[in-house]
C-alpha cells in the first residue's frame, strides 16, 4: 500500500529528493568528463601552434571518421620485421604475376629506368613486396594512425592508449613507455608531412588507408619522403602514390637519391635498397626477386 504524503511534509520531501539527485549527479560527472575527453585536442593545438590553418585543422578533426586508433597502433608497438616472411614473395604465382605487371606497365618502367637509371625488375621487385601491385594498400586510416601516435606527447593520451592496449600480449608498460616518447615526436613529423600533402594536392585527407605505421600508396611511402623523393609518373601535374605511374617513378627516383646508379655491384645495390626498408632480409628478397625476374645473378 502506498503512503501518502501530506502538505507539511511536501517541502521536506522536495529538498531530500534535490539532495538525491545532487548527489548522483556529482558522482556520475567525472565520468562524463572522462567520456567527453578529446584525445586530439592537446594535438590540434600544436598543429595550429606549427601553423597549420585553424579552421582547417578543426573541420579535419570534427569529422566523425577521424578517430583515436588503438586497435591498430598497438601492432606498431610489438612490430617484428624478423617475422616478415619475406620468402614468399618468390612464389611462382607471384613472379607470374610480377611479369605481367611489368608487360602492362611497361611504358612507366621505361621511363623510370631512361630517366633515374633503376632496373625495371628491381622496380617491379619493390612494388611486388609493398603493396602486392596495388592489390594490399592497407586498411589503416593515415590520419587516425599518425594523430593517434603523435598525441602521445600529451601524458593523459598516452595513459588512455595504454588502458586500451595494455592487454596485447608481448607488451608490457616498461616497452610502451620507451617506445612512446620516439614514436610521438616521428608520427609528430609524419602527420605534419602528410597534411601538407594533402592540402597541396587537394586531397581529403579522410579517405586515405596506408599500413599500420602511416606508409601509404602502391609503393608505400611515408608521407616525409613525398615532398622530395615522390615525382609525378604520367605528366598530369600531380603527386598520386595510388597511380602505378607515379608509384613506379617515385620508387626508382628514391633509389637514385640514394646511390643507384645503371650497372651498380650487388654490395652497392644491398645498401641502397637497405635505405628503403632497413631490414636485411627485405634487401635480399628484393635482388633475389629481380635476379628471377631478368634470369641472371647479380655480381
Amino acid at each position: 500500500m502506498l503512503k501518502r504524503v501530506n502538505a507539511g511534509n511536501r517541502l521536506f520531501v522536495f529538498l531530500n529528493c534535490l539532495m538525491v539527485v545532487s548527489f548522483c549527479f556529482l558522482l556520475r560527472a567525472p565520468a562524463m568528463a572522462a567520456d567527453s575527453f578529446d584525445p586530439f585536442a592537446s594535438l590540434q593545438e600544436k598543429l595550429i601552434d606549427d601553423g597549420f590553418d585553424k579552421v582547417m585543422i578543426r573541420q579535419i578533426y570534427s569529422r566523425p571518421e577521424v578517430t583515436f586508433e588503438s586497435r591498430g597502433i598497438s601492432t606498431y608497438f610489438v612490430h617484428h620485421e624478423s617475422k616478415v616472411k619475406y620468402e614468399q614473395y618468390t612464389d611462382k604465382l607471384l613472379i607470374k604475376r610480377a611479369r605481367a605487371y611489368m608487360k602492362k606497365h611497361e611504358d612507366a618502367l621505361a621511363d623510370a629506368r631512361k630517366t633515374y637509371g633503376v632496373e625495371s625488375e628491381v622496380v617491379t621487385a619493390i612494388i611486388l613486396i609493398e603493396s602486392q601491385f596495388g592489390k594490399l594498400l592497407g586498411n589503416r586510416s593515415v590520419i587516425n594512425s599518425l594523430s593517434t601516435m603523435a598525441s602521445l606527447f600529451d601524458p593523459e593520451v598516452r595513459e588512455l592508449l595504454w588502458k586500451k592496449i595494455s592487454d596485447t600480449p608481448e607488451l608490457d608498460r616498461a616497452t610502451f613507455e620507451e617506445k612512446a616518447d620516439g614514436k610521438a615526436k616521428w608520427a609528430y613529423r609524419e602527420l605534419k608531412a602528410f597534411l601538407n600533402h594533402v592540402n597541396r594536392e587537394g586531397y581529403d585527407p579522410i579517405g586515405i588507408n596506408g599500413s599500420f605505421a602511416g606508409a601509404m600508396g602502391i609503393s608505400q611511402f611515408m608521407p616525409s619522403n613525398i615532398p622530395e623523393l615522390a615525382k609525378d609518373g604520367n605528366g598530369d601535374g600531380r603527386i598520386d602514390l595510388f597511380n602505378h605511374a607515379d608509384a613506379i617513378a617515385s620508387a626508382a627516383y628514391y633509389l637514385k637519391r640514394h646511390g643507384w646508379r645503371p650497372g651498380i655491384d650487388r654490395a652497392k645495390a644491398e645498401k641502397v635498397i637497405y635505405h628503403y626498408n632497413h631490414s636485411e632480409r627485405y634487401v635480399e628478397a628484393v635482388l633475389k626477386i629481380s635476379e628471377i625476374l631478368k634470369g641472371e645473378k647479380w655480381t
